[in-house]
C-alpha cells in the first residue's frame, strides 16, 4: 500500500494581526501593534502551497477558524444581546482578551495537531490528536474547532481515529514539535518528539528566560493513543537555552524528512548524546543510516537563527537522493546564511540540492515561517479516496480561493479595527462562502 505526503497548508485568516501574544517569540513581541495586511498575508502563503503543488508535490489547504471567537468572549464572561454588544464590552474593558479573541494564528497548522500514518500505528489506522495550546490563550481556544474539523474531514472511523484534545495538564503544542523519519514514506517510521518539559518532573533542566510549552507526558499520552510501539518513537528534549533564545518550537531549530535531519548544533540537551540516539535508533528501525546536516554554534548563532528562521523551512525528497529546502525569504537576506545555504548545496556529500525562498513576511512577523504554515499528513492512496472536502490544491481551486480573498479580506487592519462588529460580520461571510468552495459541512457555530 503506497503512502503519499500531503502538505495541509493553512488559509490565514481575515484577522490576521500582530497584537504580540506569544511570548517567547521575538517576532510576534518585536512587532506587537504595527499595522498588518490580511489581503497581502492570505495571498503570500496560498502562493507558497501553490508553487509547490505546481512542482508535484501535493498539497490541500485547511480554512480558518471563526475570529473574532464571540464563543470564547462570551465564556470569558463578557455579555450582551448581540454580539456587537460583546465586542465593545470587551474592546472598552480589556482590549487584551480581543486581540486573544481575535488571533489568526490557527493560519500555522503545524499547531494544530499530531499526526500519525496508520503505517505506524498498530491498529492500521491514521491517528489525529488535536493539539490543545494550553501554554497561551489565544491559542488554547482553537483546540475545539481542530477537533471538529478534523472530524469532518476525516469522518470514516475505520480508516482514521481524531481523539479529542489532552487535559490541560499534558501541554501540547503539535507536529511542530514531531518529526517523522523513514527510509521510505510507505515504511514504518520513527516518530521523534521533542518536549521542552515535564508535567511532574521538577528535575529536569528548564528555560530562564522563556516558558517551554510542550511536555514530555502529552507526547507519551499522544503515542500511546496513537498505539506507537517502543522501537517507532524517540523522545528527546529541547535545549534551555535555545528556547530562551526564541526557539518556542522544534521546529524553529531543526527539520527532517525521511532519512534526512537538518538541525542546528544547539537544539537538544545534551545534543551530541541526543544525536547519538536518534542515528541508533533511526538504524535499528530502517536497517539504514541516517543522514545528517548539522549547523555549528560557530556557523550560525542561534540569534540569527531566531532571526531568518532557516530551520522553519519544509524539507521535502524531491528525487532518489535530492532534498529541497523551502525556506523564508529572510534567508537570503542575510548574508552569512545565504552563504551558508550555498555551501550545503554545492556539498556533494549531501542530498540537499536546492533551495527555494519565499516571501511570507507578513506570517514571518507573527513568527511563523513555511513549516509553520503546513501539518504533513501521511496518507495512503485508500485513505486519501476517504478524505472529505474539495482541499487538493489545483488551478482551479487556487483561482477561486485567490478572487474569494480578493474580494472578503481587508488590506489593512489596525489593533483599534479588531473592535469593528463589521469586521465580524466581514469574515462570517467570507467563511460560509468558503465552505462552499471547500464542499465541507456546515463548520462555524454561526451557520448552525
Amino acid at each position: 500500500m503506497l503512502y503519499q505526503e500531503i502538505n495541509f497548508d493553512g488559509i490565514v485568516g481575515p484577522t490576521h494581526n500582530y497584537a504580540g501574544l506569544s511570548v517567547g517569540n521575538v517576532a510576534s513581541l518585536d512587532n506587537k501593534g504595527d499595522r498588518s495586511r490580511p489581503r497581502e498575508a492570505a495571498l503570500q502563503g496560498l502562493a507558497k502551497a501553490k508553487a509547490l503543488a505546481n512542482r508535484g508535490i501535493p498539497q490541500a489547504i485547511l480554512p480558518p477558524h471563526e475570529r473574532p471567537s464571540i464563543a470564547a468572549l462570551r465564556s470569558w464572561g463578557f455579555t450582551g444581546r448581540s454580539d456587537s454588544e460583546v465586542l465593545a464590552k470587551v474592546a472598552s474593558s480589556d482590549p487584551h482578551l480581543l486581540a486573544a479573541a481575535c488571533s489568526a494564528s490557527a493560519m500555522w497548522t503545524a499547531n494544530a495537531c499530531t499526526m500519525t500514518a496508520s503505517c505506524d500505528s498498530s491498529d492500521d489506522r491514521a491517528h489525529f490528536t488535536p493539539a490543545n495550546l494550553v501554554s497561551k490563550l489565544h491559542r488554547s481556544i482553537e483546540a475545539e474547532f481542530t477537533e471538529n474539523l478534523l472530524k469532518a474531514i476525516f469522518p470514516d472511523e475505520e480508516r482514521f481515529a481524531v481523539h479529542p484534545p489532552l487535559p490541560a495538564a499534558f501541554p501540547d503544542e503539535g507536529a511542530a514539535n514531531h518529526t517523522r523519519l523513514c527510509a521510505d514514506p510507505s515504511d514504518p517510521g520513527l516518530n521523534l518528539f521533542v518536549h521542552g518539559k515535564s508535567s511532574f518532573d521538577e528535575s529536569l533542566p528548564r528555560p530562564v528566560k522563556f516558558p517551554s510549552r510542550q511536555s514530555r507526558e502529552s507526547f507519551e499520552t499522544i503515542a500511546r493513543l496513537h498505539q506507537l510501539t517502543d522501537d517507532r518513537q524517540l523522545h528527546l528534549q529541547q535545549s534551555p537555552e535555545a528556547i530562551d533564545a526564541g526557539v518556542f518550537h522544534n521546529d524553529v531549530i531543526s527539520v527532517g524528512n525521511n532519512e534526512l535531519f537538518f538541525y542546528h548544533e544547539d537544539a537538544f540537551l545534551h545534543s551530541r548524546e541526543s544525536i547519538d540516539t536518534l542515528k541508533e535508533n533511526f538504524a535499528i528501525l530502517t536497517g539504514r543510516n541516517l543522514r545528517l546536516i548539522c549547523v555549528t554554534r560557530n556557523q550560525l548563532s542561534l540569534d540569527r537563527v531566531v532571526r531568518t528562521y532557516l530551520f522553519n523551512s519544509q524539507l521535502i525528497k524531491t528525487g532518489e537522493d535530492s532534498f529541497l529546502l523551502v525556506a523564508p525569504e529572510e534567508c537570503r537576506e542575510n548574508e552569512r546564511v545565504s552563504q551558508l545555504l550555498d555551501e550545503m548545496v554545492r556539498d556533494s556529500a549531501n542530498p540537499l540540492n536546492e533551495v527555494l525562498t519565499f516571501n511570507l513576511r507578513e506570517s514571518m512577523r507573527n513568527g511563523g515561517g513555511p513549516a509553520c504554515l503546513r501539518q504533513r499528513v501521511l496518507l495512503s492512496r485508500n485513505e486519501l479516496r476517504h478524505m472529505r472536502g474539495r482541499l487538493m490544491l489545483d488551478d482551479s481551486l487556487y483561482s477561486e480561493l485567490v478572487t474569494w480573498i480578493e474580494g472578503n479580506y481587508r488590506e489593512e487592519l489596525r489593533p483599534l479595527d479588531l473592535a469593528d462588529p463589521q469586521l465580524l460580520e466581514e469574515s462570517r461571510r467570507a467563511l460560509d462562502e468558503l465552505t462552499r468552495i471547500l464542499r465541507l459541512p456546515s463548520l462555524y457555530p454561526f451557520q448552525k
